[in-house]
């Protein structure tokens, strides 16, 4: 990856306007050059090359019901290792020069979101995780809003054409706000809760990105055609555990009262 192409990525995103509702997202086109897209299809890789989300992450619950979905994780050596060594060169390599560009957009770019969120914490730690993904038939996501180390998603669609242009992903509002689990904001819905309010067009190269809030429900409608091989590259910055815990003690002391400091109400950019 030269810095041609990391400089044309940087431009499409950071001129990109933020959009607000019902959540703060962008939607670019021509993310990279045709010359780099077209690369980055040469090295898409075999089925066995990748692992299910469900077997990668044991340890997650809930993962199981998403068998449909092939992931390599370029932040665990044991699924890069399954990579063939010429493709795990390339992705390899554009994890180490992309991930740090992109952190250091996103941070700048929703800086003033970042600010509302963590407003009663004094320091924040990020991390980032890079993946390919492949969705298969009968792959689908419910609403939900991440989980709560989730910071900011960028979601790159990778088809060759435009034949799925329907399967990108959808955003949705609650139809009765006071049905869902305030308690647990994160949690996978069944989509008759909500109202659609649109789907991201899934064409060649273009991306997705959202700051994660307590209204950001997203997910992905049932992948029904025949030969649907839905790749994207994902790009995900999270916060540490640490921060997450200090964060749920922080909202908690600010709801009881205790944070006498504070005159702001609750932000929808809290968790």
């Amino acid at each position: 990856m030269f810095l041609e192409d990391e400089l044309h990525a940087a431009y499409k995103l950071i001129n990109s306007p933020i959009l607000n509702f019902p959540f703060p997202h962008l939607y670019v086109e021509n993310m990279f050059s045709e010359k780099f897209y077209s690369e980055i299809q040469d090295n898409l890789l075999d089925f066995n090359e990748m692992t299910s989300i469900a077997s990668l992450n044991p340890e997650i619950p809930g993962l199981a019901i998403y068998k449909d979905r092939l992931v390599v994780d370029f932040n665990k050596k044991k699924s890069i290792q399954k990579v063939t060594k010429d493709k795990q060169e390339f992705w390899t390599s554009f994890h180490e020069k992309m991930a740090p560009s992109l952190r250091n957009i996103f941070q700048a770019k929703f800086k003033n979101f970042l600010d509302m969120r963590f407003k009663y914490l004094k320091n924040v730690s990020y991390t980032d995780q890079l993946q390919l993904v492949c969705d298969r038939k009968n792959y689908a996501l419910g609403p939900h809003t991440d989980q709560p180390s989730k910071v900011i998603s960028l979601i790159i669609y990778l088809p060759k054409d435009r034949t799925q242009i329907s399967t990108g992903t959808s955003i949705y509002m609650p139809k009765d706000p006071s049905k869902l689990n305030s308690e647990l904001p994160h949690l996978h819905y069944k989509k008759e809760y909500f109202h659609k309010v649109i789907t991201m067009p899934y064409t060649p190269n273009s991306a997705f990105c959202f700051i994660k809030t307590n209204n950001s429900f997203h997910g992905v409608e049932q992948l029904e055609m025949e030969a649907t091989d839905r790749w994207s590259l994902q790009y995900n910055i999270h916060i540490t555990q640490e921060n997450v815990e200090q964060e749920i003690e922080a909202r908690n002391a600010h709801r009881n009262g205790k944070d006498s400091s504070s005159n702001q109400s609750e932000s929808n950019f809290s968790i």
